[in-house]
């Protein structure tokens, strides 16, 4: 079984080809640009490529049994609409027996405005129907997002944890770890096939409550500062420009209102129980992690 991994020198996509190989799985990964030294995952080979290039795709599928793909930080509706139809005719030429689709984000039930959500349901959609075996997982936030050079040195140094996200929502947070965990289950278990799954971790936790388990953790009090979203918003259009600013904060707009707030939860036992994993406990998550490395930044 070789296995496909798109997105493979980024985060989510590397966590996923790191546990395949682990587990000595032949892993193919697929990415934009060559991986650097330190994203670069022992046993796995990167070929580069373009998802809005149809030639390049089907190369990359090319004797693979099986596929994760991550769809990119990108939220052009026609550049995700090409990149998931070259996906889905590459693995149905090929005969890939199972793809995993992770848009990396919750989806509501009903239609909305926020191009976030419409381009991942549309690239799902394209996928589910494209004649190959597809599950789609749809995370929730990642704790690894904590654990970064925008939120690290706050929490370490300043004891705080500032979020766009109301104190009084509940969020399933998911690490890295356990997304790779559950990729390589919908991976390998047949009958989840055809299946759209609300991927969340251990625990359902407001941000306060997030905030004590950082105050556990680090042996300082840890505050939780909602952000308004606007703010946040406004921060990432200076780093990533507008378009990916309003696709990547759309979500947490959504979650600031009424009909949003239950967005990010799920069941933590039917998680577990549907993919065959033990989820990770938050306070084991921050426990694991060298959070000194942000100290005086």
């Amino acid at each position: 079984m070789t296995v496909l991994v798109i997105g493979a020198t980024g985060f989510q996509g590397g966590a996923v080809a790191r546990l395949l190989a682990e587990q000595g799985r032949p892993v193919r990964g697929f990415a934009r640009t060559a991986p650097t030294a330190d994203k670069a995952v022992p046993g796995v080979d990167v070929v580069t490529g373009d998802l809005g290039d149809a030639d390049s795709v089907r190369k990359a599928f090319a004797g693979v049994t099986r596929a994760s793909v991550v769809i990119p930080q990108v939220y052009d509706r026609d550049t995700v609409v090409r990149f998931a139809r070259n996906v889905a005719r590459a693995a149905r030429e090929e005969g890939v027996e199972r793809l995993v689709v992770n848009g990396n984000t919750r989806v509501p039930v009903q239609r909305t405005e926020f191009t976030g959500f419409e381009t991942r349901r549309e690239a799902e959609e394209i996928l589910l129907e494209s004649g190959v075996p597809t599950t789609a997982l749809r995370p929730p936030i990642y704790l690894d997002n904590l654990y970064s050079p925008i939120a690290g040195p706050s929490l370490v140094n300043d004891g705080v944890l500032a979020f766009p996200v109301p104190p009084s929502v509940r969020i399933a947070w998911l690490s890295h770890e356990d997304l790779a965990k559950a990729t390589v289950a919908a991976l390998t278990t047949a009958d989840l096939a055809g299946e759209t799954i609300d991927l969340g971790g251990a625990e359902l936790l407001t941000g306060p409550e997030l905030a004590e388990r950082f105050s556990a953790g680090l042996g300082r009090e840890v505050q939780y500062i909602p952000l308004p979203p606007e703010q946040f918003e406004a921060g990432l259009a200076q780093a990533f420009g507008p378009e990916a600013a309003a696709g990547i904060a759309g979500g947490y707009h959504w979650v600031a209102t009424e009909e949003g707030a239950g967005l990010l939860e799920s069941d933590p036992a039917a998680v577990e129980s549907t993919l065959g994993i033990r989820l990770t406990p938050v306070a084991d998550w921050i426990a694991a992690r060298d959070w000194q490395v942000w100290a005086a930044r």
